[in-house]
């Protein structure tokens, strides 16, 4: 048995469907079990656990052999390092005491330590939380999600523009939720000394000139880039509703990573999904639920 922490959402959907399709079986932990669920429909059962509660995260590991642990991303109107912080620390909280025999951690591209840079800290600190604690922990650092493109494509849509703080032709490790599912399934699924760190990423990195053309392509028409130089980008998360503690972080991260070529190595696992793909697919979903 498999617990899934973040099974509702893009990536730990992923991995649950990765599991259920190879005939697995799959507990997803989330805060709300009510309601329809594809998941459901395909075999999986549900815990109702919230993060910040040590004893109800636990109680859903009760019972699994082991884990994939997602560190929730906070709300950016809010202080997001405090609280991811403190969000990881309560999953390796409830990890103690508990009888997984092996959890596979999602990371990130890039994870480091310091202050105020994100992802990048906060989930490094989880790493070297999971390298403390005695259940074996393999850490799967994803690249640059290409989920992330989806809220943008109604404004795409609507403007003909993709904003962006990204320099247009930066190579930029990317990758889709579906390849990060399948790669951690195969890591729940390995023995229990397969806990190196292993970076994730797609069939090739893009540009966001190239995520400009896949939007192009998908929708038929042209869409060009709109991008914020680099003394806007605090402003421009700021516009965006973010706090100023979480813009103040984003904009670090963001410049950390850009600076350091998000800091992926040319021997990463890499899965099949292609940005093309990726958005074309995006796309059809919207149009079809119009």
């Amino acid at each position: 048995m498999h617990a899934i922490m973040g099974g509702t959402g893009h990536v730990g959907s992923a991995v649950a469907e990765a599991l259920l399709w190879r005939g697995e079986q799959v507990i997803v932990i989330t805060r709300a079990v009510d309601g329809p669920s594809r998941l459901r429909d395909q075999g999986a059962r549900f815990a109702q656990a919230d993060v910040e509660d040590v004893d109800s995260l636990r109680a859903a590991f009760r019972g699994a052999k082991r884990a994939f642990l997602l560190n929730p991303p906070a709300d950016v109107a809010q202080d997001t390092d405090t609280i991811e912080r403190r969000t990881a620390a309560k999953i390796l909280e409830a990890l103690e005491g508990a009888s997984l025999e092996k959890v596979v951690a999602a990371s990130t591209g890039g994870a480091q330590e310091g202050e105020c840079l994100g992802d990048l800290n906060v989930l490094w600190e989880l790493e070297r939380g999971l390298r403390r604690q005695p259940i074996p922990a393999a850490i799967n650092r994803g690249a640059y999600y290409m989920s992330n493109w989806d809220g943008l494509l109604e404004s795409v849509e609507t403007t003909g523009k993709l904003s962006t703080i990204f320099p247009a032709d930066l190579a930029i490790p990317m990758v889709a939720p579906a390849d990060l599912g399948r790669f951690a399934a195969d890591r729940l699924l390995s023995g229990t000394d397969d806990i190196a760190i292993r970076e994730v990423e797609g069939p090739e990195r893009y540009t966001v000139r190239q995520v400009a053309d896949a939007f192009a392509r998908a929708l038929g028409k042209p869409v060009g880039l709109d991008i914020t130089p680099r003394a806007g980008w605090k402003d421009a998360f700021l516009s965006q509703g973010f706090s100023e503690k979480a813009a103040t972080s984003y904009a670090r991260m963001s410049k950390a990573s850009v600076d350091g070529g998000f800091e992926f190595s040319d021997t990463p696992l890499r899965g099949t999904v292609s940005l093309q793909r990726y958005i074309a697919e995006l796309v059809a979903r919207r149009h079809e639920g119009k």
